[in-house]
């Protein structure tokens, strides 16, 4: 545990190669790291509850306030120049770290540039009043499962969220137990049983953050080598909003394009799954952020 006005939960896995931190997503923690640790090479992975996440403590979240937290993990655990790695909202804060830090030596976002929810002009191909129409379905959407997960769960609604999670996570080619494993680190006892993390506040907190519907702009601040892989594959929604998701790849890779060709230390991959891909292709993730570590750390490689 790093103390602190916000304690976090770290643990640092070890080896000689480049400290690497690995930031999970909003409702993850430092277990999601867990079955790509194992395929990692020439790096010592440090993985962190997020403040508001896992076993850490709550805080008002803020970009300024995360990013601290790190410079926090960073200075006791003596990393230096860490390189960064992050899934979903983990990714956007490997870049906006990438961007406080000019010499990172190596960043990767994992599916953490864009929300599903963003603005109407990032769906490409699709008539823009079906974008408005279906964006407002989305966002209720949203919002009803956001307020159902703030609420208190009795033991055995609990036990039913998680059997339900397990049979999600086997449908995403996910490991089942590992997927459950770490939903249970985020599962806070509560008088009326169970509240699962990160609470009301935080979850309010990020959707009102601009970055998380749209990161790219931000991106634009990253000099140094920054590695953003896109997952090929739509989230699970309705049918009916199929073609909104598939607007929405389609605006995503035009801009990721664009972005790349106006910041040459960019590159962009692409990955045959969906956004969660770390736990969906945990050896290929794995692979992705070993070797573009170590091209841009060996002696002679880019900087």
């Amino acid at each position: 545990m790093v103390d602190g006005d916000v304690p976090l939960a770290v643990h640092d896995h070890g080896g000689g190669g480049t400290p690497l931190l690995l930031l999970h997503g909003a409702g993850g923690n430092l277990l999601n790291w867990a079955q790509v640790l194992p395929h990692l090479s020439g790096v010592r992975p440090v993985t962190v509850d997020l403040r508001g996440h896992g076993r850490s403590g709550d805080g008002p979240w803020t970009w300024q306030a995360v990013l601290d937290d790190l410079e926090r993990v960073a200075a006791a655990l003596g990393l230096g120049e860490p390189a960064v790695a992050g899934h979903s909202i983990g990714g956007v804060i490997a870049g906006m770290w990438a961007a406080r830090h000019p010499a990172c030596p190596a960043a990767v976002s994992l599916d953490g540039h864009r929300a599903a929810e963003t603005h109407p002009a990032n769906y490409a191909g699709l008539d823009p009043e079906r974008v408005e129409r279906d964006l407002d379905t989305l966002h209720e959407m949203f919002t009803q499962q956001v307020a159902l997960m703030a609420r208190p769960m009795t033991a055995g609604q609990a036990q039913s969220f998680l059997d339900g999670q397990r049979a999600f996570a086997a449908a995403q080619d996910a490991d089942p137990d590992a997927w459950v494993e770490s939903l249970r680190r985020n599962l806070r006892p509560h008088e009326d049983g169970f509240l699962l993390r990160p609470g009301p506040d935080v979850t309010a907190a990020l959707r009102e953050l601009p970055e998380l519907a749209d990161a790219l702009p931000a991106f634009r601040g990253v000099s140094g080598p920054f590695l953003i892989v896109n997952a090929t594959r739509n989230p699970p929604v309705p049918p009916p909003l199929v073609p909104l998701m598939d607007a929405y790849r389609a605006g995503l890779r035009r801009d990721l394009a664009a972005l790349a060709a106006e910041r040459p230390g960019i590159e962009i991959r692409e990955i045959d799954a969906g956004h969660g891909m770390v736990a969906e292709r945990p050896a290929e993730v794995a692979a992705l952020i070993s070797d573009f570590v170590h091209r841009h750390t060996a002696p002679g490689g880019t900087v």
